[in-house]
């Protein structure tokens, strides 16, 4: 049970994941596009200019009423409109510079007001931008490219100190959202071993329910199998002798399908390299004449040199149940597949089946059995346990009914 609850809180964890990721991600890269957007308005203004950002008219920058409503007047000096690139004082502070180049390469400044570079350096960085439009460069300035009057303008604008709480936005989100991560995962652990801690006390008491059944169903039947050999020893066998013997075969079976279960979930799993494919046909032949007595047609397609590791006498036990559900319910024709695509192992068992189409996942539940298994010795245990073994390989398993076919897969 421990498993389901790493399971679930994996599963859970991947949802938060995806949802934090794509928050974080939005608010970021929208975050970053704004600042872009604030950024392209001052080159604009620039290119408007002439390379120069004017300053010839001075802002007006008195506050009619001095009151605390003015500040946030959506209109007007202190307003909203006036933050950012809009502000009155962003024609004193940005740093920037521009230089023109005439067709034959050569550079004219139009203005330096950056301190970060020399003039030869600058002269160079913006030869190195021609051919380009718009975008950053060297992660803090953005440039434009513009022409007017014969001439390439090349304005680039120091944006780091308009960058810098975006960047702290980044930091915080992926800080915060790691932080997240951990204590949601945490959360989710305790959350689940609350929530599986019902069913792993059902799962606790049907185990128990299982071994005592077996181990107190053993005894009598022993008892009834030894005096109905007696009878028949004294007086010949009878059809009362060989309904009881049908009858005790029939829970020896049953017992011995328990017994499977419980031992499996005791005993901890022997892994060693396992031949999938010489496995599987080892089974199925066994059973050939089985399958020939019951005259179901067998197709075999089993690729070769499938190899896993795992428990040798697990995989055994459930090719064994395979075989055996399939004898049991086809009704003429039956195939196992056996393929290895890209490390990815698929075993496919097919029959023809009188049930109607959809999902029937439910035949790996235990002691669940679907309306083919009527007057048949099915009690829903066989491929419960194999589901039980693939499972504890960390593979899974499917069924469905498709156009009158029984169809099972095991993913390795």
């Amino acid at each position: 049970m421990n498993k389901a609850v790493r399971k679930f809180a994996v599963t859970a964890e991947f949802a938060v994941f995806i949802l934090l990721a794509v928050l974080l991600s939005v608010i970021n890269v929208v975050n970053f596009a704004m600042a872009s957007d604030d950024a392209d308005m001052i080159t604009q203004r620039i290119a408007e200019g002439n390379g120069i950002l004017g300053r010839d008219k001075k802002p007006d920058n008195k506050i009619k009423n001095n009151g605390f409503d003015d500040l946030f007047r959506p209109n007007g000096t202190g307003g909203f409109r006036n933050m950012g690139p809009n502000s009155p004082e962003m024609n004193f502070s940005i740093r920037y510079f521009t230089y023109a180049f005439d067709k034959d390469g050569n550079a004219h400044k139009i203005i330096m007001n950056m301190s970060a570079v020399d003039e030869v350096q600058a002269e160079k960085w913006a030869k190195s931008l021609l051919g380009s439009s718009t975008g950053w460069s060297n992660v803090n300035y953005r440039y434009r490219v513009f022409e007017k009057d014969g001439l390439t303008y090349v304005t680039v604008i120091d944006q780091g100190r308009e960058l810098l709480p975006s960047y702290r936005i980044l930091i915080i989100s992926v800080a915060g959202g790691a932080a997240m991560l951990i204590i949601s995962m945490l959360t989710l652990l305790a959350a689940g071993r609350r929530i599986f801690k019902p069913l792993e006390e059902a799962d606790r008491k049907q185990k128990n329910f299982i071994s005592d059944v077996e181990k107190e169903f053993k005894l009598p039947l022993t008892v009834i199998n030894a005096n109905t050999e007696l009878l028949e020893k004294q007086n010949g066998p009878s059809e009362n002798t060989n309904i009881i013997n049908k009858q005790v075969r029939k829970m020896t079976a049953i017992v011995k399908d328990m017994a499977s279960f419980s031992v499996f979930d005791e005993k901890e799993l022997s892994i060693s390299k396992i031949n999938l494919s010489d496995m599987m046909l080892h089974v199925l032949d066994s059973r050939t004449a089985d399958f020939s007595k019951k005259n179901i047609a067998l197709e075999i397609d089993i690729a070769p040199g499938v190899l896993i590791e795992g428990d040798g006498e697990a995989f055994k036990k459930a090719f064994e149940e395979l075989a055996e559900n399939t004898l049991k319910y086809s009704v003429g024709k039956a195939s196992f597949r056996l393929t290895n695509n890209k490390n990815r192992i698929t075993l496919t068992q097919e029959n023809d089946s009188t049930l109607p189409s959809g999902q029937v996942d439910q035949v790996f539940d235990r002691f669940t059995t679907l309306k083919n298994a009527d007057g048949k010795n099915a009690v829903g245990l066989g491929l419960s346990y194999v589901k039980q073994i693939v499972t504890a390989h960390n593979g899974r398993v499917s069924a469905k009914v498709t156009d009158g076919k029984f169809i099972l897969n095991i993913y390795l």
